[in-house]
């Protein structure tokens, strides 16, 4: 296994958008200071249902709004998930309708256009410039909440951590708020456990510093091949569930019913399934992303315990007996692993990416944060690892967060998306959550809508299974 230590060599923007798009597609079976405004006038469509408002940021980003005939007065900042810098202004086609329905005005940015899609390095700044340049267009809202989805959740934690002043209130859908150094650290793991226990000897495969989209690419292909043919036998087996829980990968994928709680074989058969749709692509694609953002590594394992960081996950049980099944010595591996750790991270590029992309060193404002139970890309623990945080700079009574029973990532009803919104706006006016926020209340309210349905539950996601501790880290020389 190779853990290359070369300078990172730039690609051209058009390639690495194909080369994501491409796992956006492998994946969508599996569900998806202000800066000054432009001087160039925004352009206008005015229509019976409202207006339409585009314009340009300093830096090159797109901003979109949709203002309702009858606008209520409020306003939703909506920060974008990780992908192509488009600009988006709700987090859903069918979202954006009921929303406009119900009077709110939405608005949003694409971020800058011209760095990596892990835009972290300018979305914060972004989305506050949008904010000024629409409301330099309609007037200042009664009320202005932001909204954030995936990465954009992560951007929507900073803005619910910084924004006190702009904005009143937020809410986070199935955000990446553990940050970008803990996502890349599991993440790492994982991929280091398939290259040493199921690549053949000898097969050499870059885990970190991806010169290339074809060095990305070829790494996805290979450690995805590894694991499709590992799942032939008992042994194969074990040794997926292992890196499953690394990944903090649900045992619930799509279209399945969910395992029972002691069905071992069952769960490792289902995280299986998210590995076989695609989800390594991504997961290299994501990567290198953030180390174009960063300017190198931020991610490592040297000193890292394997048997310590596997007796920490909820998964711990299933792995244990998936290896006694399969007739395998799990601390021969777990040893193996520890001793072969020798990733380092590129210091500057884990200070980068802390200063950059991180959340959860306070709040300025109440934040409602939903997730699913069994989101295979964000998973829900990172809901722990950020609240623990917030609870830790003294801000735990601005924050709630919220469950609901379903596979997938970002896989919410509308009818759950609206009631979450409208819970919010209840801690926005009365100053208090009161029992809007619970999971009781918030499925009353999302049935009542006559919508598409809710799954809301009460739930307590696990404790993350990442293992490092910031700011201490070995840098790479």
């Amino acid at each position: 296994m190779r853990a290359s230590n070369h300078p990172r060599t730039p690609r051209t923007a058009r390639t690495s958008r194909t080369r994501l798009r491409v796992a956006l597609a492998a994946l969508a079976a599996l569900t998806s200071a202000a800066l000054a405004t432009s001087p160039a006038p925004p352009a206008r469509a005015d229509t019976a249902a409202g207006t339409h408002l585009t314009g340009t940021l300093p830096d090159g980003a797109t901003w979109i709004a949709d203002v309702p005939a009858h606008w209520n007065g409020t306003l939703l900042l909506f920060s974008h998930g990780f992908g192509p810098t488009v600009a988006q202004d709700a987090p859903s086609a069918a979202a954006r309708s009921e929303l406009l329905a119900e009077g709110y005005a939405m608005a949003g940015s694409s971020y800058d256009p011209h760095g990596s899609m892990w835009a972290l390095n300018s979305a914060e700044h972004d989305q506050f410039g949008a904010l000024g340049a629409v409301t330099a267009k309609i007037g200042t809202p009664r009320r202005t909440l932001a909204v954030g989805q995936s990465m954009g959740g992560l951007v929507n934690a900073q803005i619910a951590r910084d924004g006190a002043g702009r904005v009143d209130g937020a809410l986070g859908l199935c955000g990446l708020v553990a940050g970008g150094t803990d996502l890349d650290n599991y993440q790492l793991d994982t991929e280091y456990t398939i290259a040493r226990l199921l690549l053949p000897p000898g097969q050499d495969v870059g885990l970190v510093r991806f010169g290339s989209a074809d060095d990305e690419a070829a790494t996805a292909k290979k450690l995805t091949g590894a694991v499709t043919a590992a799942q032939a036998t008992p042994q194969g087996r074990a040794r997926i569930a292992l890196a499953a829980a690394f990944l903090n990968l649900p045992a619930w994928a799509p279209a399945k019913d969910r395992p029972t709680p002691a069905d071992w074989a069952g769960q490792e058969e289902q995280q299986y399934v998210w590995f076989a749709q695609g989800i390594l692509s991504f997961v290299e694609g994501g990567r290198y992303a953030v180390e174009q953002a960063a300017g190198g590594n931020n991610s490592w394992n040297r000193g890292v315990d394997y048997a310590r960081l596997l007796a920490g996950s909820v998964h711990a049980p299933q792995v244990r007996s998936l290896y006694r099944t399969a007739g395998l010595d799990l601390a021969a591996d777990l040893a193996s692993l520890t001793r072969g750790a020798s990733i380092t991270a590129d210091g500057a590029a884990v200070r980068s990416a802390q200063r950059t992309s991180s959340a959860g060193q306070g709040l300025g404002v109440p934040l409602l944060d939903v997730h699913t139970i069994a989101d295979n890309l964000v998973p829900v623990e990172q809901e722990r690892q950020f609240g623990d945080r917030v609870r830790r700079a003294g801000d735990g009574v601005l924050l709630r967060q919220v469950y609901v029973a379903r596979q997938g990532h970002c896989t919410f009803t509308t009818a759950e998306t609206v009631a979450a919104l409208h819970a919010l706006e209840h801690r926005v006016t009365t100053g208090h959550w009161d029992a809007a926020a619970t999971p009781a209340a918030l499925e009353r309210s999302a049935t009542a809508l006559g919508l598409d349905g809710a799954a809301y539950v009460p739930y307590r996601p696990a404790q993350l299974t990442v293992g490092r501790d910031r700011p201490k880290y070995p840098a790479h020389h």
